[in-house]
């Protein structure tokens, strides 16, 4: 019962009364909330902390600070040449000389901002807007955080741990590029069978290799067979314009060319549930920004080990379907449950697949984790395409 002083019939008490009410009454409705939450939303809470969007698909929270500038944002929707000039003067700067090549790695100049800005640009000592370029915002330092390209300055600077990711994600079309690139000379690296051209662009990030250590981050003593992340589990992708502007550059002429960034940078969608736990990955990865990059956006498998024995000696194509995938569009990107199940589904329990092991262990014990391959997933109820994985393997 919420107590309440009637002989005091003030705003005091009223306020007290609501502010009691929703006290009590607010851990339930979120509870009902979650009962009733589709599976999607469900495996949402699991994946991503940063949820992108787009105008026809939600608008995002206004910022109050203007500390954190955002593509997303209606008013900042346009060309980009009205504020990133190609080629930045600092170019030849940022990186050696003989890796030095035309591209954008500056920040915009003042005259980009300061026009829609002008109130913010003069409020506050220091002016929050001010610290999404500059490390100590003021006019005796001018001083600024790497821009976000060169992404491997920028990951490494104080700022760029700090931002997760970008507002953009990169519309890649393997289809067109997958017959032209085969090898990259380098004569250290030998791609598995069937995977010359995928090796230009994807490795394997920190292989475990001959080393007897298997994980990144040491596993607490008592993790038994509970999972913990072993090295070699994911592939890297180009994060900067080095990879790709070998080709598409001022002198070859190839189409997209340097100057027209909306070709391949597409405002990031909304997010997708993803097979992660960012507060799970960050015990493992030591905040690792390409460990957690990569897992952020893993939509099938979270455990998933390239380097494993069997899955290494295997074509990317057994499991990836290369020539129709859209690195915008999740489902291209989704690996089928049959292309697991030709390995870990058996005819029977006794047969040792793995992926009858879980079903059995989840039908027996509700609260059993599918950790096999699964880190948000394995919550969740079995998927009707797992089961007749099963059903196929009889």
């Amino acid at each position: 019962m919420i107590p309440l002083n009637l002989s005091v019939p003030n705003f005091a008490s009223l306020k007290l009364l609501v502010m009691r009410t929703l006290r009590l009454c607010l851990p339930i409705v979120i509870a009902a909330a979650a009962m009733l939450m589709p599976g999607d939303a469900v495996m949402d809470v699991y994946s991503q902390t940063r949820a992108r969007t787009t105008s026809s698909r939600g608008a995002r929270p206004q910022r109050s600070r203007y500390s954190d500038f955002d593509h997303v944002t209606k008013a900042h929707k346009m060309e980009c040449s009205a504020c990133h000039k190609f080629p930045s003067s600092n170019w030849n700067k940022v990186r050696a000389a003989a890796e030095a090549f035309p591209d954008v790695t500056e920040y915009p100049k003042h005259e980009s901002c300061i026009a829609c800005h002008k109130q913010q640009f003069f409020k506050g000592r220091p002016p929050m807007i001010c610290s999404n370029c500059h490390t100590n915002p003021g006019p005796r330092d001018s001083s600024r955080h790497p821009f976000p390209n060169p992404r491997e300055i920028f990951d490494r600077s104080p700022k760029g741990r700090r931002v997760e990711e970008s507002d953009f994600a990169i519309s890649f079309p393997h289809d067109k590029h997958v017959d032209i690139v085969s090898g990259d000379g380098d004569p250290t690296y030998k791609p598995s069978k069937g995977e010359e051209s995928c090796a230009v662009c994807h490795r394997t990030y920190q292989p475990q290799g001959s080393s007897a250590d298997e994980f990144f981050i040491k596993p607490p003593a008592n993790i038994g067979d509970a999972f913990w992340l072993k090295k070699g589990t994911f592939k890297t992708a180009p994060i900067g314009h080095t990879a790709c502007f070998s080709c598409h550059s001022q002198d070859t002429g190839l189409e997209p060319s340097p100057i027209n960034c909306a070709a391949c940078h597409k405002l990031r969608p909304l997010a997708t549930p993803a097979d992660f736990d960012p507060k799970f990955a960050r015990q493992m990865t030591n905040e690792d920004k390409i460990m957690l990059t990569a897992w952020r956006h893993r939509v099938s498998a979270g455990a998933f080990r390239h380097e494993f024995e069997m899955h290494a000696g295997m074509d990317c194509a057994t499991c990836h379907s290369v020539a129709t995938m859209n690195t915008l569009d999740v489902k291209t990107r989704r690996v089928p449950i049959s292309s697991c199940a030709t390995c870990h589904a058996t005819s029977s329990l006794d047969d040792g697949g793995a992926l009858n092991y879980e079903v059995d262990k989840r039908r027996k014990e509700a609260t059993f984790q599918c950790v096999k391959c699964h880190i948000a997933y394995g919550k969740l109820p079995i998927p009707e395409s797992h089961l007749k994985a099963l059903e196929a393997a009889k």
